[in-house]
């Protein structure tokens, strides 16, 4: 939630922090890119490391890393500090989210994790709905430092919250050496790949930077794949890379998330350039969008336990598309918003909740780590597709004209999310009310050996 609430509260305090810091406008968008790239990036990384060493011991290294950095930006003298602590923020808040997802993995039993995923995901929707609004306060009144000190009360509270409540911890995985080729090449892989989608919206799809940016993501990956075949230790280990739930959920998460974005980023254009609102009111716009999405995570989780994961993925995916596709006439104001609202909220939780419950024994981490990644890269795959498609042109008539191809390829970007959602598991005969993903205990690793997992044995 902090995490959600510091990305969304920036938006609105960067105007301010360019003025106070006469910086320019590149250099402000790195203090967003700066914290994009190295969150993505060490994600994967980080939820290997609380495989290996503690989850808990990671979460509580994350949020008080996450809130010194947090304290240095309020205290940045130039923006050359707040782009360098923004990255420090990044890698940090990389070390908590995947953390935090293998918690609930090991706090509740699969067929128990519905209803507090779907609480997770309610709580980054308040986050995100809330960030503008209290981004437009503290700088109207206090400015764009009391953004990030806002921060600091919070980690110290989530901190606490951590050691208050003993989570059973599984037993280490990954014996040996870790990773480190694996993870270098993942980490400058991953790097690559957001800067050369971030670069996008500035340079187009067939420009130099970021046919070069692609092309070394790409290269980078080939040889990622080649190591861990031959690693004895792989990042992602064979029983990650072979679970068709867990690289579903991938998938569907990359597109969903990708389309959502990107239908804001065009929105937000829409509203602005073209109807001529001011940022608050933009937000203000949104809340409505956010709300449905909010109450519907609880729904969701009672859905999936009803019928499936299948069933409501396919049907939150669907949902996603007519939504975006319903944005052409009607900028968030109308039931385009709310559909859009409806169908993420479905898509997240199930997914969510498909990919923890589904983790192999003693990788929640590491699973964890790929769907974070998944929704970090989704976004930046999305606000290029949009970028491409002519979202945000210079001109007023030019950002009108170029919302509806815009959000047409967007809807398309959310139906191809309908294949890998076909993929999750569904709801088996037989099966009780409460099961989350819809297959027997063996599937889901309750009968393993509690060593490799305490939370697949126990009640809580």
């Amino acid at each position: 939630m902090i995490v959600a609430l510091d990305g969304t509260v920036l938006v609105v305090a960067q105007p301010s922090m360019r003025r106070d810091l006469g910086a320019s406008v590149a250099q402000v968008q790195w203090t967003s890119t700066a914290y994009l790239l190295t969150v993505a990036a060490f994600l994967v990384v980080a939820g290997r490391l609380g495989d290996r060493y503690g989850h808990s011991r990671l979460a509580i290294t994350g949020v008080l890393g996450f809130a010194a950095a947090s304290a240095g930006i309020a205290l940045a003298p130039g923006v050359g500090w707040v782009i360098a602590l923004r990255a420090a923020q990044g890698f940090f808040g990389a070390l908590l989210q995947p953390a935090t997802l293998a918690l609930l993995r090991l706090a509740y039993p699969p067929d128990r994790l519905a209803t507090p995923v779907a609480v997770r995901t309610s709580a980054i929707g308040v986050a995100a709905a809330a960030g503008p609004l209290l981004g437009g306060l503290l700088v109207a009144h206090l400015g764009w430092r009391a953004v990030f000190v806002v921060n600091v009360p919070l980690a110290l509270a989530i901190a606490a919250l951590i050691l208050a409540v003993r989570v059973p911890e599984p037993e280490r995985t990954g014996a040996g050496r870790p990773p480190l080729g694996s993870a270098a090449l993942l980490v400058a892989a991953v790097a690559a790949l957001v800067h050369a989608l971030a670069g996008v919206p500035a340079y187009g799809w067939t420009a130099p930077p970021t046919l070069l940016g692609l092309g070394g993501a790409a290269g980078l990956g080939v040889l990622l794949v080649r190591w861990e075949r031959r690693g004895a230790h792989p990042l992602v280990p064979a029983a990650v890379a072979r679970s068709m739930p867990v690289m579903a959920s991938m998938a569907l998460l990359l597109a969903a998330s990708g389309a959502l974005s990107g239908a804001l980023f065009t929105a937000t254009f829409l509203l602005q350039d073209v109807r001529g609102l001011g940022a608050y009111d933009t937000a203000l716009r949104l809340l409505p969008l956010t709300a449905v999405m909010v109450a519907g995570a609880p729904l969701a989780g009672f859905a999936q336990r009803r019928f499936g994961a299948r069933r409501i993925a396919l049907a939150g995916t669907g949902l996603v598309a007519l939504g975006i596709a319903g944005l052409c006439t009607e900028a968030l104001t109308g039931a385009g918003g709310a559909v859009l609202g409806a169908g993420f909220a479905a898509v997240m939780v199930t997914a969510t909740g498909t990919v923890v419950g589904d983790a192999p024994p003693g990788y929640a981490g590491v699973v964890g780590g790929l769907k974070q990644t998944a929704t970090n890269v989704g976004p930046a795959f999305g606000i290029a597709l949009a970028a491409g498609a002519g979202a945000g042109a210079g001109t007023e008539a030019g950002a009108g004209a170029g919302a509806t191809p815009a959000l047409l390829a967007l809807a398309a970007l959310a139906a191809v999310g309908l294949l890998p959602a076909s993929l999750l598991p569904g709801r088996p005969r037989g099966a009780a009310a409460g099961d989350l993903v819809g297959e027997d205990a063996g599937q889901r690793g309750e009968r393993a050996p509690a060593a490799h997992g305490p939370a697949d044995g126990e009640r809580r």
